[in-house]
């Protein structure tokens, strides 16, 4: 039986993207901020993290998708935050969201990090965006350097 372990570096040239909804502002600059030192902190230069701005969460997968067709990126980090509500509304947004990022991945075999939020309410996303929780957008960026070889 075959056992693969390893700390796999990305070449120089590859290059990544954080797309990111622009709703909840707040909290996305923040994940985005998070994602980028991590990127750095893993070695990948600056020039080679592309960042990608949507309008919301239901829009992330189709640009993830199409950032990867376009671009040839090594990975994605895909950051977003979807508030519960009053209605179903964040239900719907939030399951199709991962839905689809997860389709992303499997359909082009890139690696697509979820680190959308999705939350109860405003203090659990502070609190998930550099906060007591950490920063999601940090954790979800550092194994994306080591992707892809």
């Amino acid at each position: 039986m075959s056992h693969y372990e390893g700390d796999v570096q990305s070449p120089g040239s590859a290059r990544y993207a954080i797309i990111s909804s622009r709703w909840n502002p707040r909290i996305t600059d923040a994940l985005v901020d998070g994602a980028r030192r991590a990127f750095l902190g893993n070695g990948v230069a600056a020039e080679n993290v592309d960042v990608i701005r949507v309008p919301g969460a239901w829009e992330l997968p189709v640009a993830a998708a199409n950032a990867i067709d376009r671009n040839g990126y090594a990975g994605v980090v895909v950051l977003g935050c979807v508030v519960r509500g009053d209605t179903r509304h964040y239900e719907q947004v939030a399951d199709e969201c991962a839905r689809g990022l997860m389709r992303v991945a499997l359909d082009t075999g890139i690696p697509v990090a979820n680190g959308v939020l999705a939350v109860d309410d405003y203090a659990h996303a502070e609190a998930r965006a550099g906060g007591s929780h950490g920063n999601k957008g940090e954790e979800a960026a550092p194994s994306s350097s080591r992707w892809r070889t």
